[in-house]
C-alpha cells in the first residue's frame, strides 16, 4: 500500500510520464479535470501535485493555458578544457563552447570595483575589505539564463592590466588578455558545491523554488601569484560539468559526454 500522500503520488505518476516522453518538452499537460478523473482525485489535491512539478522546474503554469513540460535541453561542460589556451578559441571560452555546441550564446556585462569579501579574499590572498575588480557576467545559452559569473581581480593587477576595469566585453577573453600582458594563468584550483538558489539567483536564472544551482569557483594562479576568483553559479537543471584527468586513449568517442 502506497503511503504517500495522494497528491505526491499524483506528481511522481507524471514524472514518470515525463521522464518516459509520455508528455514531451514543451507539450501540455491533460486538464485538471481530466488529471482528477485519472487520478480519483480532487482538483485542490491534483493542483497540489502539479504545484509540486513547478517548484522543481519540470512544468510550467499559465493562466488560462493550463501547464506545460518545460523544455530541458542541458548543456554540456568540459571543465578541464574550459579557458584552456591550448584549445582554438573564436573569441572567450564561453562563446566558444556555446557556439561549437550549436547554440547561441548571448550576455550580458558589469564591471566595479567592490571590497574583497571574506571568502573571496581568502582565495586571492589579499585583506578583506580591500579592493578588487568585479567582471559580472550573466549569461545565456538560446536566449535561456544559463549561468551568473563573478570574477574578482586584485587590485594589483588591475594596475597593470588596466582593461579588466574598463566596462564591457574583453573580446579574446581575460586570460588570453592577461596571457598577452606576460600574466600567465598556468593553474587553476576548482571547487564544487550546491545548494539552493538565493531569491536573486532565482530571478536571475529564471528557476523555480525546488531548483538547486551548481556552484563553481576557479581560482587562478600565474606563476608566483593568485591572479583571480571566479564563482560561477549555474542552473542546476540546464548543466552538466565534466572534467578529463590522466590519458583517456581507451576512452570511445560515442560514450556520454
Amino acid at each position: 500500500m502506497n503511503k504517500q500522500p495522494k497528491y505526491r503520488q499524483i506528481a511522481d505518476a507524471l514524472r514518470r510520464d515525463i521522464d518516459n516522453d509520455v508528455y514531451k518538452p514543451g507539450s501540455r499537460l491533460p486538464s485538471e479535470s481530466e488529471l482528477c478523473t485519472r487520478f480519483d482525485a480532487s482538483r485542490n489535491t491534483v493542483r497540489s501535485g502539479l504545484s509540486l512539478l513547478v517548484s522543481e522546474g519540470l512544468i510550467s503554469s499559465s493562466q488560462g493555458l493550463g501547464y506545460e513540460v518545460k523544455k530541458h535541453e542541458v548543456f554540456k561542460l568540459n571543465a578541464s578544457r574550459f579557458e584552456n589556451l591550448t584549445f582554438p578559441q573564436n573569441g572567450d571560452a564561453y562563446s566558444t563552447d556555446v557556439t561549437n555546441a550549436g547554440r547561441h550564446p548571448s550576455q550580458t556585462f558589469r564591471v566595479e570595483v567592490t571590497p574583497a569579501t571574506e571568502y573571496v579574499a581568502e582565495r586571492l590572498k589579499v585583506e578583506r575589505e580591500s579592493t578588487t575588480v568585479l567582471r559580472f557576467c550573466h549569461r545565456f545559452v538560446d536566449d535561456v539564463p544559463w549561468s551568473t559569473q563573478a570574477t574578482y581581480y586584485p587590485d594589483w593587477l588591475v594596475k597593470k592590466a588596466p582593461r579588466l576595469a574598463e566596462p564591457g566585453d574583453i573580446a579574446e577573453g581575460t586570460t588570453r588578455y592577461l596571457a598577452g600582458i606576460d600574466v600567465e594563468q598556468i593553474g587553476y584550483f576548482d571547487e564544487i558545491a550546491a545548494r539552493m538558489p538565493t531569491p536573486d539567483e532565482a530571478r536571475l536564472l529564471d528557476i523555480g523554488a525546488g531548483v538547486p544551482v551548481l556552484l563553481w569557483t576557479r581560482t587562478g594562479y600565474s606563476a608566483d601569484q593568485v591572479i583571480r576568483c571566479t564563482i560561477t553559479t549555474f542552473r542546476g537543471d540546464l548543466n552538466r560539468m565534466n572534467y578529463e584527468i590522466g590519458t583517456l586513449s581507451a576512452r570511445q568517442e560515442d560514450e556520454p559526454q
